[in-house]
């Protein structure tokens, strides 16, 4: 009996043993579960230049170990940048592939087929006070300096989309107003009048070569539209001083107009319903008297001297 009970113990923990070894064994062969971490990546295939939008992006789970590099781990971070390379799908997304938040490296790929991207100066009064920014919609308006005669304005383009201002392609936040503590920010010491901006638009081909002589022939203005407004002008005449003073403009070519030169206005009254007051007649020239015949008269000693008409 005390054998039989000495080789039941015996055979239980030889037993316990084995099971014991074969559990440490199954433990250390046993795959440990990796960390994994969420990354940004491309849903489809896209080529460099591509603006990335939300349906471009999705999440995919990456162990700490095949994480690369700067990788982007929200995908809300890479919404509105663009590709600097071309991406396939399900590849992860990573700083040095995407242009920086705003940037204009990304530019070229938002171009339009058959547009074109110009940029062209302005300052703060030429560009409505800094309203104007990024996909804003814009009149551009030509000024020619010059004499009363020679000044004028018109309109070169409307309607057209403000691509960015400078190398800043997204809406820049208002300024604030007042500072953290509640005090009026302090005031600027430099002009911002001075400060000449660049704003680059988006235009057609032959847009682009009627702002490029714009450029060189006189001053560009932005006139900001109601982004809803799609209106185009009835008449785009030029603006010249005779329209916003017609009577300076008489007065100033008053007299090449009573004159005798081109465009000379001579019936009184058509002067009379022009200026009001009648025109100064012109005073006529007096015809210098004919030559006279003079002849010599000699008699003698003495001479004389005779005028015939």
């Amino acid at each position: 009996m005390d054998r039989q009970r000495t080789l039941i113990i015996f055979g239980a923990a030889w037993v316990s043993a084995a099971l014991l070894t074969w559990f440490l064994w199954a433990k250390t062969k046993a795959p440990t579960a990796e960390k994994t971490t969420s990354v940004a990546a491309a849903s489809k295939d896209m080529p460099a230049g591509t603006r990335l939008r939300a349906a471009d992006l999705k999440l995919v789970k990456l162990t700490t170990a095949d994480l690369p590099k700067g990788a982007v781990l929200d995908a809300k971070l890479a919404e509105g940048r663009a590709l600097l390379y071309p991406v396939t799908a399900n590849e992860p997304l990573t700083t040095n592939k995407l242009s920086s938040t705003g940037g204009a490296e990304g530019l070229p790929a938002t171009i339009d087929p058959g547009m074109r991207a110009v940029s062209i100066p302005i300052s703060d009064v030429s560009g409505v006070a800094g309203l104007i920014q990024p996909r804003s919609r814009v009149d551009v308006l030509f000024t020619r300096p010059g004499s009363m005669a020679e000044a004028m304005t018109t309109v070169v383009l409307e309607d057209v989309t403000v691509m960015s201002i400078n190398r800043n392609t997204e809406i820049s936040p208002a300024a604030p107003a007042a500072g953290a503590s509640g005090t009026a920010a302090p005031a600027q010491t430099n002009l911002s009048v001075t400060q000449t901006r660049a704003v680059t638009l988006l235009v057609t081909p032959e847009d682009a070569r009627k702002l490029e002589l714009a450029k060189h022939q006189g001053r560009l203005s932005l006139a900001l539209r109601n982004p809803l407004d799609r209106s185009r002008m009835a008449n785009r005449e030029a603006v010249t001083a005779e329209v916003l003073d017609p009577q300076l403009f008489t007065r100033v070519r008053r007299p090449q107009m009573v004159g005798g030169g081109p465009g000379a206005i001579r019936d009184p009254k058509a002067w009379a319903a022009l200026t009001g007051e009648e025109p100064k007649k012109e005073e006529k020239k007096k015809e210098p008297p004919k030559p006279r015949l003079v002849v010599d008269v000699f008699r003698g000693d003495k001479h004389l001297q005779e005028s015939f008409q």
